[in-house]
């Protein structure tokens, strides 16, 4: 179907939205009237700017306070309307959107408003306009859409039809049974469908719709469910994203207008409409790359952590550290700036990598250009809206060989259906093993988590791009004290917990470039893990003494046992499938290491001890 987005859902100046929209693939735009009115370009110009870069303009809006007022009030808004129609001639727009009233003129009154808005439909008519009507949520008298859908009716006009809003109806909590009624309405009386999503909080609904509108799957509203009924109506307009979002309105309009795009794919997705390459899940973390201009730091803390450095690609400044199933390349390049060790890259094990990459490119993710030499393993990766490039990279059997053919036909058809590939290229193949003294392992067997701390503005845009683009499972959201602000945190998985990431925004739209990154790295004792890694000049995050000393008014601990947390830093959690223990290495540049022992299944992060955690990280910066 065609997309279209509302000028409103983006920042800068209208041009500069415009242009967003376009690069981004939408068909269309609904201009705003508060963008139009900014523009410095006479409404021709910006005609010829839209035809330009291939954009219909689908709607004009909004028209506000206009149906069920006294004759001396509609007098007024006619003439206010005859000057809008004749502006949308200019502009080249044939269809207004007219909310319904929040006047306290407005009357109770059905039959004036069918009234009024059948002779606001005869002026617009003569211009060659149509009027979308639609129900605000905080409409003074109309508020639902079957009740704005009952006017138009009554009124019997060509010219008016109605406009559905997702935020608008699904915000006042319909039952999914209310949404029935939107398949009575013929389809071609439904003149323009507007999409949101949004977080469920409990507020006034206006500031909600207001501040807090999102890109459909970055909430909790059903737009899926909602967008089922209007097709099912008739619909054959645009599927049209109208968003009011204090953070996008901050936020860069290329990146947005993306992360718009793609959701609206994702949403056809959903609803039945438009397939897509089918989602490859990730089986698991192949490696993590940190890209730093001095080695030594990063090799001084993997070498602590027992990491053996096994290997050295064959053409790159890059080695590899080993330990079990835990790899982490070291990049000595030129990325690292100013801020030193970060996390530039994640290996992502996949049954089908050629078939992931489609999956991101059909997402507007497209494979990343890579220079490699002739005898490269043809690796594609992607980016993240964090500029984390995901790599996809073919599973490596416990044996140490790629999981080819048979393995990695076994593993796709779970997932993708693909019965049969071809051989699949091992990334580890570029690297040359390397002569080294074999360090005594600490135990680290495997990496358990990445927790990415995203750009202030980009949260909910790394979420849906993991859930859509990777096929993760995302957990609900939850908000961390820190001693300067709140930290928001969401997690996605894929189902038996071997891919987890979590993602999280600071408190402030402060440095990006300070962002700390974290590795978490499984262990079946903690314990002996972090004693071997101080043994071995390696620096544990200190933990005030009153948490452990609430530690102990919370829980009972066989003798001797909380003392050890105390010593070691150790903090503890549980929840109703197990117990979790974690500890935390210093920060080398942006990165810092979490040793975890997962017990009984615990499904968690740790969250209530990051408040804890970020404190005593903070004390030692």
């Amino acid at each position: 179907m065609r997309t279209s987005i509302a000028t409103v859902s983006l920042s800068g100046s209208l041009t500069e939205k415009l242009t967003a929209a376009s690069r981004a693939g939408f068909d269309g735009v609904e201009i705003f009237e508060n963008d139009l009115l900014a523009s410095p370009l006479t409404p021709e110009e910006i005609r010829a700017r839209c035809a330009d870069l291939g954009l219909s303009i689908d709607l004009y809006q909004p028209m506000r306070d206009i149906e069920a007022v006294p004759p001396e009030a509609f007098a007024r808004n006619l003439r206010r309307a005859r000057h809008k129609f004749e502006l949308m001639g200019r502009l080249g727009a044939d269809t207004v959107l007219v909310c319904s009233s929040v006047s306290p003129l407005a009357r109770d009154d059905d039959a004036l408003a069918a009234g009024q808005l059948s002779q606001l439909a005869d002026l617009a008519q003569d211009f060659g306009i149509r009027i979308a009507y639609e129900a605000l949520a905080w409409g003074r008298y109309v508020n639902t859409y079957d009740h704005a859908w009952r006017i138009v009716e009554a009124a019997a006009h060509p010219a008016l039809g109605t406009c559905l809003d997702s935020f608008h109806i699904l915000a006042r909590g319909s039952d999914p049974k209310d949404l029935e009624g939107i398949a009575d309405i013929p389809g071609e009386k439904i003149f323009f469908l507007q999409l949101a999503d949004a977080p469920l909080m409990a507020m006034d609904v206006l500031q909600w719709s207001r501040h807090y509108r999102c890109f459909p799957g970055q909430g909790g509203l059903d737009v899926t469910g909602l967008l089922r009924h209007v097709i099912a109506a008739g619909y054959q307009g645009p599927l049209s994203l109208e968003i009011f979002n204090d953070v996008f309105r901050q936020a860069e309009a290329g990146p947005t207008a993306v992360d718009a795009h793609r959701s609206l794919l994702v949403l056809q997705e959903a609803a039945g409409l438009a397939p897509l390459p089918a989602p490859v899940v990730p089986t698991g973390a192949a490696f993590v790359e940190l890209v730093t201009a001095d080695a030594e730091p990063a090799s001084a803390l993997l070498g602590a952590l027992g990491f053996t450095r096994t290997a050295r690609h064959r053409s790159k400044p890059v080695d590899l550290w080993q330990q079990g199933e835990a790899r982490v390349l070291v990049n000595l390049g030129p990325a690292a700036r100013r801020h030193g060790t970060s996390l530039a890259a994640v290996g992502l094990e996949s049954p089908d990598p050629a078939g992931a990459a489609r999956r991101a490119e059909s997402l507007l993710a497209p494979v990343l250009p890579r220079r490699r030499a002739p005898e490269d393993a043809p690796l594609d990766a992607v980016a993240a809206p964090d500029g984390t490039e995901l790599f996809f990279v073919a599973a490596v059997a416990t044996n140490g060989t790629v999981a080819t053919n048979a393995t990695a036909a076994t593993k796709a058809t779970t997932t993708t259906g693909i019965a049969n590939q071809p051989e699949l290229p091992d990334w580890r193949a570029d690297f040359v093993d390397v002569p080294h003294h074999e360090a005594t392992p600490h135990g680290v067997t495997r990496i358990d988590h990445l927790a990415l701390t995203q750009p202030w503005h980009e949260f909910d845009e790394a979420v849906l791009f993991h859930r859509s683009v990777l096929g993760l499972h995302a957990q609900e959201s939850v908000d961390v004290a820190d001693p300067y602000g709140l930290h928001r945190s969401r997690a996605v998985s894929n189902a038996d917990g071997s891919v987890r990431i979590a993602l999280g925004v600071g408190p402030a739209p402060t440095d990006d470039g300070a962002r700390a990154q974290h590795i978490a790295l499984a262990t079946d004792d903690v314990v002996a893990t972090a004693r071997a890694f101080r043994a071995a000049g390696g620096r544990l995050l200190t933990v005030p003494a009153n948490y452990h000393d609430d530690l102990a008014a919370q829980y009972e601990f066989a003798d001797g046992e909380l003392e050890t947390y105390r010593e070691l830093g150790i903090l503890y959690d549980r929840d109703a499938h197990g117990e979790f223990r974690h500890c935390y290495t210093h920060t080398v540049g942006r990165v810092f290491f979490e040793l975890v022992q997962r017990d009984g299944g615990y499904r968690g992060y740790g969250a209530r001890n990051a408040p804890v955690r970020l404190a005593a990280q903070h004390a030692v910066r």
